[in-house]
């Protein structure tokens, strides 16, 4: 009797362990935004082109603002059979000038629910897009980075 007693303590011990291990929350990251060392070699003046071969092909091109280019990258966390959560966003904008130079570049978070500028490479803002970039943010977790890939012409 006291040989299954002690069968039961141990299947009970590496059932809750499986459970625990089970529990532990993972990240992931959508998106692409690029390092403050990427954005360094970015300067103003610069062309479209040159930007794109350094830091690579925005996530959405301006809509409202044609001169414009956004990177978008969220941080999503999984526990277990909750459904994922969107945790973090970031928008970087670059700017372009109507003859295709980089007028700015602009690292946008959150803070308090608020969009703020967290760095930015002249003094004023030149983001004309403000309402893209609330609307990037205010979708805060119903955020789909399926929705910024390119549609197959099937």
């Amino acid at each position: 009797m006291g040989k299954v007693i002690n069968l039961v303590r141990v299947m009970a011990a590496g059932l809750l362990l499986v459970v625990l291990a089970g529990c532990a929350a993972t990240f992931m990251d959508h998106g692409y935004v690029p390092a403050d060392v990427e954005l360094a070699q970015v300067h103003v003046g610069d062309s479209r082109e040159t930007v794109e071969k350094t830091i690579g092909h925005p996530s959405v091109e301006g809509m409202e603002q044609p001169n414009a280019w956004y990177y978008v990258q969220s941080r999503w966390r999984y526990f277990g059979p909750v459904k994922p959560k969107e945790i973090n966003r970031q928008v970087v904008a670059i700017s372009f000038t109507p003859a295709g130079k980089v007028a700015n570049i602009e690292r946008f978070g959150l803070e308090r629910g608020e969009v703020v500028v967290i760095s930015q490479r002249v003094t004023t803002s030149t983001v004309k897009g403000v309402g893209l970039l609330q609307q990037l943010f205010n979708d805060l977790g119903r955020f789909n980075p399926g929705q910024f890939l390119p549609k197959s012409s099937n």
